[in-house]
């Protein structure tokens, strides 16, 4: 029996996510990969300058390194590995395999008892911007960062060394869709809430009324903002309000903001 169209593709997703890997890059990113267990770790490339820095991380998860020569590093002949000319990697590169953290469900009730705080990107592609939204969020003690498998900044080099090693320990999620995991995460408790700079309501005004409560914070792209069916989706749009009128954000440093203002609701 010929197996349906979209079995076929599901199975096929399924082998090309197992090949898939990631090149990390920079000193930080690649020593808090080599200290993270659940991080399958491929191939090291360093320079003996950055060998030595790494010598500890290096001996404690038994990889071993290939010495490169600084002067090559950027030959795309050389061990055939892909290194853009601009990338600041600081001698250091570590082939890993993409970090599974479980469902939804899982990661975002890990906490157990109390009010966690999650963040859901509507199509935030940048790698720097999500690298940052990371960092906060591990600083603000968010639960995760979830955003769509497509038309998102999967995990890459350049994001993780944005995110300055929280990539490692911050759960980054990607599902098949946005508003699906919003209906789920309702399901589950959470009030979500939707950043949009034409909302009535400011962010600390809707916090207020959700003491104890698990919260998801949704932002979307700069320029193009929420989705449509993502406003439509979400249990109430919030703004962050401004001073005089000048009232833009940038993504990331919005979403610091609103992890803080989440962070302080009690």
């Amino acid at each position: 029996m010929k197996k349906p169209k979209w079995v076929v593709e599901k199975e096929q997703a399924k082998r090309k996510a197992a090949q898939e890997t990631v090149w990390l890059f920079g000193l930080h990113a690649v020593r808090d990969a080599l200290a993270n267990p659940a991080r399958e770790k491929l191939r090291l490339l360093v320079t003996k300058n950055a060998m030595a820095k790494l010598e500890a991380e290096i001996a404690a998860c038994g990889i071993t390194p290939e010495e490169i020569d600084p002067r090559k590093f950027h030959d795309p002949r050389n061990h055939g590995v892909p290194v853009d000319p601009a990338s600041v990697h600081q001698g250091a590169l570590l082939e890993v395999k993409p970090l599974s953290w479980g469902s939804v469900e899982e990661v975002c009730l890990a906490a157990g008892e109390g009010a966690p705080t999650v963040v859901l990107l509507d199509q935030v592609t940048d790698p720097h911007n999500v690298g940052a939204i990371l960092r906060s969020a591990e600083v603000f003690g968010a639960e995760a960062v979830i955003a769509t498998a497509r038309h998102a900044a999967p995990e890459t080099g350049a994001l993780a060394k944005t995110a300055s090693g929280a990539l490692e320990r911050q759960p980054y999620l990607r599902v098949r869709n946005l508003s699906e995991t919003i209906l789920k995460l309702q399901e589950l408790g959470f009030a979500c809430l939707g950043l949009d700079g034409e909302a009535e309501v400011t962010i600390d005004q809707a916090l207020g009324d959700l003491k104890g409560r698990p919260v998801a914070l949704v932002m979307g792209a700069e320029g193009p903002g929420l989705r449509q069916k993502t406003k439509e989706t979400v249990d109430g749009l919030v703004k962050i309000p401004f001073a005089r009128d000048f009232g833009s954000l940038n993504v990331s440093n919005a979403a610091a903001v609103a992890l803080y203002a989440a962070s302080m609701r009690g």
